[in-house]
């Protein structure tokens, strides 16, 4: 028993999302003390990819790119067989799901895989991590583009979404460029962010923080929590559960009869599978400025849990068969 709920138990990561989500209930912003943080979460978002490319070094980018094809299987999974698993999901928009979660769950299954933890996952599964260094990063940044075009695709202008081409440029101002900024600033701070790396965990995981407050906030305001029946919260869990239930048994398959190697697969299942609250969120901020921005992040939200306790177990099977005899 005790095994087992150590492995689901929620991270002290997901209970500061609970307690933020709870705060914002409670004590949400308005006017132009709400107006002012928004400007706050800008500046930190910002200096969050400043400093996610100050940690992407060059050799690690290299290492990775002779895997081509390894790269395109997990882009292939990332950005056109989750988008087609969200599709199958439409049939419950406007009975099951309110229609802002149902654009929440399109959102997450165009999303960009996670960087720390598939990096994470796939060491402690005895993987190939300069592929898993490479594959992530160049998902996060092809992400900038292929979310928002991939969500004009999908859902049109739902939700009050942004001009594709205007929601493009939004985003690579506020995230491309400081990533880039900070990968050639590397040479020259790349030192101090590596002997920084734990503490700078905690930046990402506060700028996330930061805007899961102004949104959800933002949505009370709105009337989230009046708007949103308790089957349609129900619902999104179970949706998250499924397509994690699909998605990682399929490309473990996929994997394996393109015929990669076992240090290959593991970056493939876990970059290919997993999808990123930490850029998630600043670009729903940006794409969905006029809509209810709480509802569309909650779904990726509760993914983000799902997927953290599933990879984990999944990674300790890997490990466990690499060292047996």
């Amino acid at each position: 028993m005790k095994r087992w709920w150590s492995r689901l138990r929620p991270d002290n990561f997901t209970l500061a999302l609970l307690v933020t989500i709870a705060l914002a209930t409670v004590l949400p912003m308005s006017g132009a003390l709400a107006r002012g943080f928004d400007h706050f979460t800008d500046i930190a978002i910002a200096a969050l990819f400043f400093l996610h490319g100050a940690r992407l070094s060059r050799e690690s980018i290299i290492a990775g790119m002779l895997h081509w094809r390894l790269h395109l299987v997990i882009l292939a999974c990332t950005f056109v067989l989750f988008p087609l698993l969200g599709l199958a999901f439409k049939p419950l928009s406007g009975a099951l799901l309110t229609p802002e979660l149902y654009l929440g769950v399109l959102f997450l299954c165009t999303l960009p895989s996670t960087v720390q933890s598939s990096i994470a996952f796939t060491s402690m599964a005895g993987g190939n991590v300069p592929a898993a260094v490479c594959a992530a990063s160049l998902s996060s940044i092809l992400g900038v583009f292929l979310t928002p075009l991939l969500m004009t695709l999908l859902a049109g202008t739902q939700g009050g979404m942004a001009n594709p081409l205007h929601a493009v440029g939004a985003i690579m101002l506020q995230l491309l460029v400081p990533f880039v900024a900070g990968h050639l600033l590397r040479p020259v701070i790349g030192g101090w962010v590596e002997r920084q790396r734990p503490l700078l965990r905690y930046t990402d995981q506060g700028t996330v923080l930061l805007v899961v407050y102004a949104a959800f906030g933002e949505s009370v305001n709105e009337g989230l929590w009046t708007k949103t029946p308790l089957v349609s919260l129900l619902t999104t869990a179970v949706i998250a559960v499924v397509l994690l239930a699909i998605a990682m048994p399929g490309i473990t398959w996929l994997a394996r009869r393109l015929g990669f190697s076992r240090e290959d697969e593991i970056p493939i299942v876990f970059c290919g599978s997993k999808k990123s609250l930490a850029t998630g969120v600043p670009i729903a901020k940006v794409l969905f400025a006029g809509g209810s921005l709480g509802a569309i992040v909650l779904p990726i939200m509760i993914y983000h849990q799902i997927q953290l306790i599933v990879c984990s177990m999944v990674a300790q099977r890997y490990a466990a068969k690499q060292k047996a005899p």
